[in-house]
């Protein structure tokens, strides 16, 4: 663990922007969060703004409200909103001025990059912390091609794959790692987003801001460099945006330049367009084609996961059922019941591919 955090939300914490804040109030390995700086939700517990679970992280005001009343002091300030666009709304940029003032290394994910702004870096050198920029591309001699090697690896992928983005598929794949890990399994999860790095759990890479050209081969190479220093029985794969999505399709790359033989399909019972915009037009296809068309790549649907945002549990709790009725495969809530159930299918996954060796 790199240290006590505070993250800034700039009054999004309620709103989906704050996606990052929502991954590390639930969990991170790498930072202790001790606040969360956000003017709408001062006062409240950060857990029940997210999910109605407390977990002691106050909520602040400001800085100076966090200053004055925190038992602690924080050594990392995390930016834990990403807005379209991926720019640093100019309310935050004097709050970040003031936590590298108070000697706190800044940590962001935005595709607006804080190390490039002069203020922020003169400030940074004058007070002697560090400006980190999670999605900064690594130079290219760093970054690695597809090899083959992956067909080497011989534990199991399990990609958890969206119909969309905005999903919830970072936490169904750490739920689905804890839970083996739980059970008994050496599992190890492999991130691919801003804020699974800064959960800091498993080994991984900044997808959306790696070369197009490399992508395959950061893929392969994570996982390789996971099985050589912890020769898991399983992986978790975070996936990102749909394989469908017009304007971010993602997930051949897993289950071809991966070789990822199993997924987890979350899907969103309510929403009717992708990226949940009518002004496309482009509505969802329906989940039962989706699993054709990952069947087509040589993969198996294990189990649907379904986001309950907005529903009732009553709701969610009929779809549950229409779900399973129609597709004929476990259909889970994971965050009302855990990932138990997946977890024997995993294990089922697991002898099956030891006994065919």
């Amino acid at each position: 663990m790199d240290g006590n955090a505070i993250i800034l939300t700039d009054g999004l914490l309620r709103q989906y922007p704050a996606k990052t804040a929502h991954g590390l109030i639930r969990g991170t390995e790498r930072f202790r969060i001790i606040g969360v700086i956000d003017v709408e939700c001062a006062g409240q517990d950060a857990g029940e703004v997210v999910d109605g679970q407390n977990r002691n992280i106050p909520v602040y005001a400001d800085l100076a409200d966090f200053l004055k009343n925190s038992p602690e002091k924080a050594q990392y300030c995390l930016v834990g909103i990403a807005p379209k666009g991926g720019k640093l709304p100019a309310s935050m940029k004097e709050t970040i001025a003031q936590a590298i003032r108070e000697k706190m290394h800044i940590v962001s994910g935005l595709h607006e990059y804080i190390s490039d702004m002069p203020e922020l870096t003169s400030l940074a050198q004058e007070h002697g912390v560090q400006l980190l920029d999670v999605r900064k591309p690594k130079p290219k001699s760093e970054l690695h091609f597809w090899t083959g090697k992956i067909k080497d690896v011989p534990a199991p992928r399990i990609a958890v794959l969206g119909t969309d983005v905005r999903m919830g598929k970072r936490t169904t794949t750490r739920l689905l790692t804890q839970a083996a890990e739980a059970a008994g399994l050496k599992a190890q999860m492999i991130f691919t987003g801003q804020t699974g790095w800064m959960q800091g759990r498993g080994t991984g890479f900044i997808l959306d801001s790696t070369y197009n050209d490399f992508v395959s081969g950061e893929l392969e190479h994570a996982i390789l460099a996971s099985y050589e220093q912890h020769h898991p029985d399983v992986f978790f794969i975070e996936g990102q945006a749909a394989l469908r999505n017009p304007s971010g399709p993602c997930g051949s790359e897993y289950l071809v330049s991966g070789q990822v033989k199993y997924v987890v399909l979350q899907h969103a019972p309510t929403r009717v367009y992708f990226d949940d915009n009518e002004e496309w037009g482009i509505k969802i296809p329906p989940v039962s084609t989706e699993i054709q068309l990952i069947e087509l790549y040589g993969a198996k649907v294990l189990a649907l996961t379904l986001n309950t945002a907005g529903l009732t549990l009553e709701e969610a709790r009929s779809f549950q059922k229409q779900y399973q009725e129609e597709l004929k495969i476990p259909v889970v809530l994971p965050l009302e019941d855990g990932v138990g159930q997946i977890i024997d299918l995993v294990k089922e996954v697991l002898e099956k591919e030891a006994s065919a060796v």
